[in-house]
């Protein structure tokens, strides 16, 4: 199997792991534990008032998920690339010492 092969297998394993469950549960509450903290703070203490204010806020919940998941794929992508990097490094070291 070639790595492009490969790598489309791959792409369409994840489009699938994302499309999935969006496709089964079409009505369903996806949240985050952000949300879920706070509604379990609201339980537990009704009359909290937070000590602090964010700076901005997003427009709404989908800005808010878009700006997180970037977040994550750019950290995914440096963790990646820095991994890679180093195999390579290390890889190319040992290629020389031979």
């Amino acid at each position: 199997m070639s790595l492009t092969t490969k790598n489309m297998v791959l792409i369409l394993i994840v489009l699938a792991l994302a499309v999935f469950p969006l496709a089964v549960n079409k009505h369903a509450d996806f949240g985050g534990a952000d949300g879920k903290a706070e509604e379990l703070i609201g339980e537990l203490n009704p009359g909290y008032q937070p000590w602090f204010e964010s700076l901005w806020e997003p427009p709404s919940g989908e800005i808010e998920s878009l700006l997180f998941a970037l977040q994550a794929a750019l950290g995914a992508g440096f963790i990646g690339y820095y991994i890679g990097y180093w195999r390579g490094r290390k890889k190319s070291l040992a290629e020389r010492q031979e």
